[in-house]
């Protein structure tokens, strides 16, 4: 059984953006790679083949792993995005309580995860420590570090 994700309609187009450079311009480059190989002669020794075979593996499985999860993503409406408790595409500051140090996350969907840019994926210990609790709520959320108190000061779209 294929697992459901949300997705914001920019991320929906980076993954179709992904899944175009990798079928359109890296598919046709290892197939020009395998057929120069091929020419060079006896295969069964031929360790130029036998690499651009298994790139060529490797991007295949790539390839079936984005077409998969486009097909299960549906995109959400920001407009519907509720603020009375913390879910998926909401913007939260919390609080360590212990260091007393603020940190703003928006919570997105596995695919758009990017701690760079403080995107965190609603799978992460965090994420799910803090979907439906609501602004003044004190959670402890158990990470790999231990087990750290957190205070939501905000949430927003």
């Amino acid at each position: 059984m294929n697992k459901m994700s949300y997705i914001t309609e920019e991320g929906l187009q980076k993954l179709k953006d992904e899944l175009d450079q990798l079928m359109n311009v890296e598919r046709p480059a290892i197939s020009k790679m395998i057929s120069e190989a091929r020419d060079k002669g006896d295969l069964t020794e031929n360790a130029e083949y036998e690499a651009a075979k298994e790139a060529q593996g490797m991007l295949e499985m790539k390839i079936n792993k984005l077409k998969e999860a486009i097909i299960n993503c549906r995109i959400i409406d920001g407009s519907k995005i509720d603020t009375d408790r913390i879910q998926i595409m909401n913007r939260v500051k919390i609080r360590n309580t212990k260091h007393n140090t603020l940190m703003e996350y928006t919570i997105v969907s596995d695919n758009e995860a990017d701690l760079k840019h403080g995107k965190i994926a609603v799978s992460t210990p965090i994420a799910r420590g803090l979907i439906g609790k609501k602004v003044g709520d004190v959670v402890e959320i158990k990470v790999p570090m231990g087990i750290i108190p957190f205070e939501i000061i905000e949430i927003s779209i």
